[in-house]
């Protein structure tokens, strides 16, 4: 009984190692980014892919290379993203795996002219993860994919790749994702927004100059359309408010001059609605809290708070005027209002119209708390009189 129990458990271990199917990670080319062009004299995109090899990896064990390691980059035409793909599963050894893409890099003339279709044919594919990262080229796409990061670091260390959460960095756009973009893009009130990816060439050189991406806004659509670009002031605004843990710098002037440099973090926004039936009307608060990062000219704790509410108020209002005349609710104003008026929700579904105009903003307040002082002194306890 013994040496059956013995033999069974051999032919076990044996037909476990027989995974002769499986293949070595340095024997794949693992496709990381996927970016999409549209020709519109030959009707075809452009498809590109960008391959990571980890051969390298496997003999460094885990140092750094001490040469740059090139970045390959293969492109193919065709009518749809398959046609196209299907054309370099021949031309590349080791075989293409898509199971590890991260990010779908799009042009400006694919997100104005098929996005929606492309965006569609993207979720159905099962070879990707709806958990891949979107973002808009303002760059040609073989300019963007292969660019690298500081200190020759591959291009999965550039803003194509950054992550949620503690990889977001003070004064930064968030990364869109995928699955969380398209439950925005089909609502029928709010905006869906897609960062912009641009190159930087005066920041950095070594040597010579030293191009860097990143992300400098964000193109936003509602109603399944795209409407406008947020330029980065705008964007990282937007993205202060809605988002928890992005802080950002403050330029505090007093008649032109620099008085301050504060910086403002956990901006609570709550949207008021007035009894109205017919369509949203509201008023804004926005509570702040600063921290001085220097103090330049001496000026009382009151007045210094007075300016940073000033300065937030007339952000506030202009980003919201700025959405208006765009045709979008770039602080989701309409949401809650919709959601508590079913009937208005049905309707606004059916006919896609704008809901909000200026008036709709009835009025705005701010309000800042200084937390940190940074050894700087200053009274705390003024006089509120």
């Amino acid at each position: 009984m013994r040496m059956k129990i013995l033999l069974i458990v051999f032919l076990s271990i044996s037909s476990l190692s027989g995974c002769s199917s499986l293949k070595n990670i340095q024997d794949l080319t693992y496709i990381v980014s996927m970016g999409m062009d549209y020709d519109e004299e030959s009707k075809e995109f452009k498809v590109f892919i960008q391959g990571l090899n980890f051969a390298n990896v496997a003999k460094q064990e885990g140092s750094r290379p001490t040469e740059p390691v090139p970045i390959f980059v293969a492109t193919a035409s065709g009518e749809t993203l398959n046609l196209a793909v299907s054309k370099l599963y021949k031309k590349s050894e080791p075989p293409l795996f898509f199971g590890h893409v991260v990010t779908l890099v799009l042009t400006e003339n694919v997100m104005k002219e098929k996005f929606q279709e492309v965006i569609n044919e993207i979720g159905r594919n099962r070879s990707l993860r709806p958990t891949l990262r979107v973002v808009i080229s303002k760059e040609k796409l073989e300019d963007t994919l292969t660019t690298k990061a500081l200190f020759d670091y591959p291009a999965i260390y550039t803003v194509l790749f950054k992550g949620k959460g503690n990889e977001l960095s003070q004064d930064e756009i968030k990364p869109m994702i995928l699955m969380n973009f398209l439950r925005d893009f089909y609502e029928p009130m709010g905006v869906a927004k897609v960062p912009t990816v641009k190159i930087d060439k005066e920041s950095w050189e070594a040597d010579k100059e030293f191009p860097v991406l990143y992300f400098d806004g964000y193109a936003v659509f509602q109603h399944q359309e795209y409407k406008a670009n947020l330029e980065f002031e705008d964007a990282l605004l937007t993205n202060w408010i809605s988002e928890k843990g992005v802080a950002i710098d403050h330029k505090v002037e007093q008649d032109g001059e620099l008085i301050a440099a504060v910086k403002l973090s956990s901006p609570k926004m709550k949207v008021n609605y007035e009894e109205d039936p017919d369509n949203p009307k509201f008023s804004i608060t926005l509570a702040l809290q600063g921290d001085l990062l220097e103090k330049v000219k001496d000026i009382p704790l009151k007045d210094l708070e007075a300016i940073i509410i000033k300065d937030f108020k007339k952000k506030l209002i202009s980003l919201y005027e700025t959405g208006v005349e765009n045709q979008i609710d770039i602080l989701d104003a309409g949401e809650k209002w919709y959601r508590e008026h079913p009937q208005k929700y049905k309707e606004l579904k059916e006919s896609k119209k704008f809901y909000l105009s200026k008036d709709s903003l009835t009025d705005v307040k701010v309000s800042v708390t200084m937390v940190h002082f940074n050894s700087y002194k200053y009274d705390t306890k003024y006089d509120e009189g």
